[in-house]
């Protein structure tokens, strides 16, 4: 593939250009809106300039080492949203759960990427044990608990190995899943064929990116990012701010 565009088919049928890319990556960190701030005990309030976007409080957030529990629900908060307290409790308690699961997942993956992996890792004809079949097992451990937010539990794995499990939200979810081929595993299989269709293009992306962040984002994380941001309707307003902080 040409190393100055991406092809994201889940994003969309036109090539992404690489500057195109940066500018939304740049804008999705960066980029402030407006809002009107007035304090309880205030008669007036003014206008202050806040983050746009959830890298501020989901990607910079320091991350964790001890078993998964309130630090990453606090930190999934960051990405998806407060939960109401019945759902909070239910991710606390369903942690422990997801724990072993996870880990599952990142002793197969062996200290590899979610990019580097083979194939076969996200197709059913070699489960059991695959990646692939780990990150069903953690989707469907999430979907049979009641109250349990999927995206929330996905959020907190992605922040604790950003390199290893994808982020997934009910629109890039829809995104995905019309290029789920006979055989994939999940619509994981379809990131990590456009993680590996386009790795040239990918590693320049990550390059670039890393020398502008504060934080540099994974390869994995920048796709999501980029999908996000296509699905939801909000590509042209991150690049247009990503270019006036550039």
């Amino acid at each position: 593939m040409d190393d100055d565009v991406l092809v994201l088919p889940s994003a969309g049928p036109d090539p992404l250009p690489l500057d195109t890319a940066l500018a939304a990556v740049l804008g999705y960190a960066r980029g402030r809106r407006p809002l009107h701030y007035r304090a309880p005990n205030a008669r007036t309030g003014r206008w202050v300039e806040i983050p746009a976007f959830a890298y501020e409080r989901f990607d910079r957030r320091p991350g964790a080492v001890d078993p998964l529990g309130e630090h990453d629900i606090l930190t999934a908060e960051g990405l998806h949203g407060r939960l109401d307290p019945v759902s909070w409790s239910a991710m606390k308690a369903v942690l422990p759960s997801i724990d072993p699961l996870a880990g599952a997942v990142t002793d197969r993956a062996g200290g590899r990427t979610f990019g580097e992996l083979p194939d076969d890792e996200f197709s059913v004809l070699a489960e059991p044990g695959t990646v692939g079949a780990g990150l069903r097992r953690i989707r469907e451990r999430c979907e049979g608990a009641a109250g349990v937010s999927a995206e929330h539990v996905v959020a907190a794995l992605h922040h604790r190995r950003p390199s290893l499990f994808p982020l997934l939200h009910r629109a890039t979810r829809w995104q995905l899943l019309p290029h789920v081929r006979e055989g994939d595993s999940g619509v994981e299989a379809v990131i990590h064929r456009e993680l590996r269709t386009n790795r040239a293009a990918f590693d320049v992306l990550h390059e670039r990116a890393a020398k502008l962040l504060e934080s540099p984002l994974t390869v994995l994380r920048l796709h999501d990012i980029l999908l996000w941001l296509s699905g939801t309707l909000r590509l042209t307003h991150a690049v247009a701010l990503g270019r006036v902080h550039a």
